[in-house]
């Protein structure tokens, strides 16, 4: 049984397929899902999908790079969307010093307040994070998001940043990079990390493991990411997906 803790159902890229990703998920024995929501469209659909498939559920939050176009009133929506019995957390939000369409201050902004959110809420935290990490880790720090704790999701820094994360509450999430030859840092992370605080994902249609990398990724490639962990740290596929699922159940109250 796996649990892939952060796929984009809700892109456009499904649009043609997605009964058939689906089906595909399953039968490669991914039997949940969160489904993230980063922008008015896309958290409608991701609540959509939610009602219409028993084994999705919903993060609901707004992404960094578009923090500029984010209004009061959809953090209102946010909020409200928090109160629905399958939306697990709120995200992905954050920081992403990579794409300049936001003001740093802006993102910060936004960061913080969904973060304060997320507290009002009770709810765990999904965290974006793209060449800001000192940020990053500081706003977690000073808004004491450990009260929630969360997700550092498609994890690619150092042992020392995951465990000042890991202190705050926060499992480690490895995707499709931890699958890529040249991931030297997320291989070492993975085999040091304590396997309670390790989740699995892909962020599907992104970051799409080896050997499919370069093409659409989706839901069905995350027995690829659980079956290199397994490898780095001398475990079954079945022992690392027994664990990486209660993480992610004991994680968002499933």
């Amino acid at each position: 049984m796996l649990f892939d803790t952060h796929v984009h159902l809700n892109a456009d890229q499904y649009e043609e397929d997605l009964l058939e990703v689906i089906e595909r998920a399953r039968k490669e024995k991914v039997m949940n899902m969160v489904v993230v929501g980063f922008d008015r469209k896309t958290i409608k659909r991701a609540m959509e999908l939610v009602e219409q498939y028993e084994f999705i559920y919903a993060a609901v939050g707004w992404h960094p790079v578009d923090a500029i176009d984010m209004t009061e009133e959809d953090l209102a929506w946010i909020e409200e969307l928090a109160s629905h019995k399958k939306v697990v957390a709120i995200g992905e939000m954050g920081l992403d010093y990579h794409w300049d369409k936001s003001p740093k201050e802006i993102q910060k902004e936004v960061f913080r307040k969904q973060i304060q959110l997320a507290k009002r809420v009770r709810l765990p935290i999904i965290i974006h994070n793209r060449d800001a990490t000192a940020d990053v880790v500081e706003i977690l720090r000073e808004e004491e998001a450990k009260e929630v704790g969360g997700i550092m999701h498609c994890f690619t820094g150092s042992l020392e940043v995951a465990k000042e994360c890991m202190e705050m509450n926060f499992y480690i999430s490895f995707g499709g990079p931890v699958t890529f030859k040249n991931a030297k840092k997320p291989k070492e992370v993975v085999k040091e990390i304590p396997m309670e605080m390790l989740l699995i994902e892909t962020d599907c249609p992104y970051l799409t493991p080896h050997p499919y990398r370069g093409k659409r990724n989706e839901p069905s490639y995350v027995r690829l990411v659980a079956d290199q962990i397994a490898e780095l740290r001398g475990m079954t596929l079945e022992e690392v997906a027994e664990k990486t699922t209660a993480n992610a159940k004991k994680l968002f109250g499933i």
